[in-house]
């Protein structure tokens, strides 16, 4: 019985098509760990110590994290930051409001210049978690950010599933220990979100004590902000902690103050300047 020739395959397809398959492979692994989406894209944090305990060394995008502060400041600075760096005018971050302002003068200096930035505020927890998950299904947005705590896992997972659906990155944000859902300062439940950040604000050092002193024109007397930064859950990485110095160098590693960083605060400040708006204040709508 005759049999037909196999047909005749490149050299170099097999190892092409095996690296596609493992591609594809990681691709599913990760959206069933809900890992992020996007295929692993990544916002490094420039500091070395933090994204060694990251997966792919950076906090994943196209996904949710939690991020909570006793201290305002610190939650808000923290929070701000990364939006800053996520945001552009072509694809702005949003900011769920709950019962607070923001300062427009001091988000731009984290680089959310109107034009950037676009805020909301909801009354209620259940308007806040509907414009946040629908938020999240937009991707002409880079971001969105919602003073939201004490979720179930139920809730969070919709919020989850919306991020990985679009790509857009999702921030909850609580503040104070005061808040509604939390019992002793801590999270309240279970929780989708990919990593879950604690935030405190530590205690600044005069630039005469600093080791790496901080760039002119801070106020006298007063050092650079210092936050300390706990990783508590990370999928695909490990829990730690740090005191971070928030400075024109972008985020230091308070513990290793020599160790250059990828990226500085000026460039994202000078980069929404460019844009002309930086002096007019982000209109909340609804208002």
């Amino acid at each position: 019985m005759s049999t037909l020739p196999s047909p005749s395959v490149p050299a170099d397809s097999a190892p092409r098509d095996r690296a596609g398959v493992l591609a594809d492979l990681r691709a599913r692994i990760r959206r069933i760990e809900g890992a992020g989406g996007e295929g692993g894209r990544t916002l490094p944090f420039g500091v070395e110590a933090i994204d060694a305990h990251l997966p792919d060394g950076g906090l994943p995008l196209g996904c949710l994290h939690a991020v909570t502060a006793e201290d305002p400041g610190a939650g808000t600075g923290f929070a701000a930051t990364l939006l800053g760096r996520l945001a552009t005018p072509k694809a702005p971050a949003l900011w769920i409001l709950r019962g607070r302002d923001l300062y427009a003068p001091g988000l731009a200096a984290y680089g959310l210049t109107p034009d950037r930035l676009v805020a909301v505020r909801a009354v209620r927890a259940v308007d806040a978690l509907w414009a946040m998950e629908e938020a999240l299904r937009c991707s002409a947005l880079s971001a969105v950010l919602g003073e939201l705590e004490g979720l179930d896992l139920t809730a969070s997972r919709r919020l989850q599933l919306a991020a990985e659906s679009s790509g857009v990155t999702g921030f909850l944000l609580g503040l104070g220990a005061g808040m509604p859902g939390r019992r002793g300062g801590r999270p309240d439940g279970l929780s989708a979100a990919v990593t879950r950040w604690r935030l405190d604000a530590a205690p600044s050092r005069d630039e005469e004590e600093d080791e790496a002193p901080r760039p002119a024109g801070g106020l006298p007397g007063l050092g650079a902000p210092r936050w300390s930064v706990a990783l508590e859950r990370c999928r695909g990485g490990r829990p730690g902690r740090w005191t971070l110095v928030c400075d024109e160098e972008g985020w230091r590693d308070a513990g290793n103050p020599k160790a250059a960083n990828q990226w500085r605060m000026s460039d994202i400040r000078q980069s929404g300047r460019e844009s002309g708006l930086s002096d007019h204040r982000p209109a909340a709508a609804g208002r």
